[in-house]
């Protein structure tokens, strides 16, 4: 529903946004215009059974980042998700900093002041997710999206031993807990 899709978009921050054309009550281009002219930094998808050119064309041209048809290959959309986010964060500053502590995607490094600071593979999503996004909470289940595939398994207390770790490394008060929301930085 476009009016719910718009609230969602207004309220809470997206890595992505997988929009269909045929919507009941209206057009996904208009949720399309809504974040390009508000200029929010989220890629869009397109995921339309409506997949003539021109269709396809007026989607791009209207600010999608990439158009898939239906009936599609799930493992290709979340391939397709992934190289918008890429190319969203190579668009964004190379290096993500936060109270001394930087982050460089690229490199898949990470430092405080003179030091390296040697992170897990998840360890370093969760921060980078955090660090991203500075004075927002990410829930749990944010987190565990970036954390994990769409075919593996999540253990029941995984974020939380991942920021546990990420806390002995960075200091306890570097990741605050906002209790029954999930996780900020301080």
């Amino acid at each position: 529903r476009v009016e719910e899709a718009l609230a969602a978009l207004e309220s809470s921050t997206f890595d992505a946004v997988v929009l269909d054309l045929g919507l009941p009550d209206g057009d996904g281009l208009e949720i399309l215009r809504f974040v390009r002219q508000r200029d929010m930094d989220v890629g869009v998808v397109i995921l339309s059974a409506r997949d003539d050119s021109r269709d396809r064309i007026a989607g791009l041209d209207t600010g999608a980042d990439d158009y898939v048809g239906k009936p599609f290959d799930l493992d290709e959309l979340a391939a397709r998700l992934r190289a918008v986010r890429r190319r969203l964060l190579g668009r964004s500053q190379p290096a993500l900093s936060h109270e001394g502590v930087t982050l460089d995607p690229k490199s898949r490094l990470a430092w405080r002041g003179q030091g390296d600071l040697h992170l897990s593979r998840r360890e370093f999503a969760i921060l980078e997710a955090l660090m991203e996004r500075p004075s927002h909470v990410l829930s749990r289940s944010q987190l565990e999206e970036r954390l994990y595939g769409w075919q593996e398994d999540i253990g029941s207390n995984a974020v939380e031993v991942h920021i546990h770790h990420l806390r002995a490394k960075l200091g306890a008060d570097f990741i605050r807990t906002v209790r029954g929301l999930g996780y900020t930085l301080q």
